[in-house]
């Protein structure tokens, strides 16, 4: 008889969807952060505000960047790259905070040098 290691089967995509989403759902519990729309997929969590002063309540509780995309009709997609706090098995789950800002909209000046491109 040999000791073989157990190997842990591999998470398919559906349960890392659900781990990620069950991953924000509980911290959002805990933040009271605005999420109205909330979109779980394998390798992040995609959470859609409705102003940039939600996205900035996001920004001033977890941190991270702030990405701006070209947008069309006088609208741009600004995404805030961010994550969960960690986990008590180390790890975290990727978050993506988008908001449609259209054209001459007042944005807080810290969101704004949050950006990165």
């Amino acid at each position: 008889m040999s000791i073989q290691p157990i190997q842990r089967p591999s998470l398919s995509d559906f349960d890392r969807k659900a781990s990620n989403e069950l991953a924000v759902g509980a911290m959002l519990d805990y933040l009271s952060l605005p999420a109205p729309t909330m979109t779980p997929r394998p390798d992040a969590v995609h959470i859609t505000v409705t102003d940039t002063r939600d996205l900035g309540r996001w920004m001033f509780e977890l941190g991270g960047e702030i990405h701006r995309s070209a947008g069309s009709d006088g609208v741009a997609l600004w995404t805030l790259h961010t994550k969960t706090p960690t986990r008590a098995d180390g790890s975290t789950v990727a978050i993506r905070v988008h908001v449609a800002v259209v054209d001459g909209e007042d944005v807080l000046t810290e969101v704004r040098r949050a950006m990165t491109s």
